[in-house]
């Protein structure tokens, strides 16, 4: 294998390609990047048995051939060549590969391509086209509510389903942990069909959203029972599916929370991680909300170090109401409102609450109370 291509475009695509890569594997060919010098350039390939992400760049390729490098090595090599710097790499007879750049040369010990798996993509009955946006937008109201309880695995990532919402067909996503759930959805695009279900692992997730940052073009998305394939430019990236089923969400919906709160949300995120700085974390984080006359009280305690109060102007049209919440719980929740308001609807203390936001009316979200 001999051929010359340029460090920036490299550089762009192993970037693409390397992050999947664990640094600890069992199986040493799991750690490499397969390199394959093609009459188009040069086709890279990685994978950890459950996701697999592939891409093709330019190259002016002399002699074709196939090897495979340690990822994440190759990866910070060419990081340190100079900008717009062009790149050699050869293939040598004792099984290195040699990369050189002006007078940095570098020789990396290969293993054979002949063993590198590749994961079957399958059939794919469901094959549409989404907006980076929008895909982002599904992905990053939900993905902080992702259970990282591996006992229960089928929390372990992002649930997508096609639904209706006033007779409108949308596309939703839906994550939770137990303790908060993220509910958020899109216009269904053309071609989606009826998707009964899928879960999309955390790691997955994560991965489409590197992949979609500063990418502008619609994105390709094909979809199975067991697979989710995207094509976000020259990148294809295939992954499996977590096989479970996911709990009914719908019966832990708040439906008759008729208690309104319109809280300023910069200034309540504030106020709450400032008055939790002394919360005990054994004790959960907890914080006291007590609302009452238009005022909003936050207060926590905590019996080896004292106690901590704010308070707050809110909108509230109830009689004095008081309820706790586990505090990360509640600023990971803040932290998705987007409007300058954010709106909490309660039922009673020992209820599930419903927070919303204005700028997104179809995101909603739910925080379980913790006991004061």
């Amino acid at each position: 294998m001999k051929l010359t291509l340029e460090r920036n475009q490299l550089l762009k695509s192993l970037n693409h390609v390397h992050r999947v890569v664990e640094r600890r594997n069992t199986y040493p060919v799991l750690a490499n990047v397969l390199l394959e010098a093609k009459d188009d350039g040069l086709y890279l390939r990685t994978t950890d048995l459950d996701i697999q992400v592939s891409e093709t760049v330019a190259a002016m390729v002399r002699e074709q051939g196939s090897t495979t490098v340690p990822a994440h090595t190759f990866y910070e090599i060419v990081r340190k060549f100079s900008d717009g710097a062009e790149v050699y790499l050869q293939t040598t007879e004792n099984d290195q590969m040699q990369i050189t750049s002006g007078r940095s040369r570098f020789f990396l010990s290969c293993l054979s391509a002949e063993n590198f798996p590749e994961l079957e993509p399958g059939d794919f009955p469901h094959d549409f086209t989404i907006s980076p946006a929008d895909l982002s937008g599904l992905i990053s109201r939900t993905q902080f509510a992702i259970s990282t309880e591996e006992t229960r695995y089928y929390l372990n990532g992002i649930y997508f389903h096609s639904a209706e919402n006033d007779g409108r067909p949308v596309l939703r996503s839906v994550a939770t942990d137990g303790h908060r759930l993220a509910r958020t959805e899109t216009g269904a695009p053309d071609g989606v069909g009826n998707i009964a279900g899928i879960i999309v692992p955390r790691k997955t997730v994560g991965e489409i959203q590197k992949l979609l940052d500063g990418h502008d073009d619609d994105v390709r998305l094909e979809i199975s029972d067991t697979k989710i394939r995207l094509h976000v430019g020259p990148v294809v990236f295939l992954s499996k599916l977590i096989e479970g089923t996911f709990p009914d969400y719908e019966r832990v919906m708040p439906r008759n929370n008729d208690k309104q709160m319109i809280v300023d949300s910069a200034a309540f995120a504030t106020a709450v991680d400032r008055v939790s700085t002394i919360a005990s974390d054994s004790g959960g984080k907890v914080v006291k909300l007590i609302i009452a006359d238009g005022m909003l009280e936050l207060s926590v305690t905590n019996p080896d170090h004292g106690t901590a109060s704010e308070e707050l102007p809110v909108s509230f049209d109830h009689d004095r109401f008081e309820i706790g919440f586990n505090s990360r719980y509640l600023l990971d929740i803040i932290s998705q409102i987007s409007s300058d308001e954010a709106t909490f609807l309660f039922g009673d203390s020992g209820s599930p609450t419903l927070v919303t936001d204005k700028n997104h009316g179809d995101a909603v979200y739910v925080l379980m109370p913790m006991r004061v």
